[in-house]
């Protein structure tokens, strides 16, 4: 929860015992600690995608607070620039950050009357 809240800079929005919910922009992330089972298997099998407005801004910042980066920031081939990092469990983490010109930004077609 340290590294959500101090390293990632997410605020937050509540806690409970073995949670913390965070604000991710209109949105919130919840990181609990509970509810899993001591056999599980260990690790994470997916990636945490979070959408910053600078990537480079982002990425930045996490430096300046010690995170290690794992890519630096780069334009993929769909159009998308994205940076990855790691969460002290070694969940991924992708900042992504969505151009101007991306077509994720463009709305639906106008209504034609």
């Amino acid at each position: 929860m340290v590294f959500y809240r101090d390293a990632l800079d997410l605020a937050i929005a509540r806690e409970y015992p073995g949670g913390t919910v965070f604000f991710a922009g209109q949105s919130l992330i919840e990181v609990a600690g509970h509810h899993r089972a001591d056999d599980a298997p260990a690790g994470f099998a997916g990636a945490l995608w979070l959408q910053v407005r600078d990537v480079g801004d982002a990425i930045a910042g996490l430096s300046a607070r010690h995170v290690e980066i794992d890519r630096l920031p780069q334009q993929e081939s769909w159009g998308l620039i994205e940076a990855w990092v790691h969460d002290p469990d070694g969940v991924p983490i992708v900042l992504v950050q969505v151009p101007a010109d991306h077509p994720l930004r463009r709305g639906p077609d106008p209504i034609r009357r």
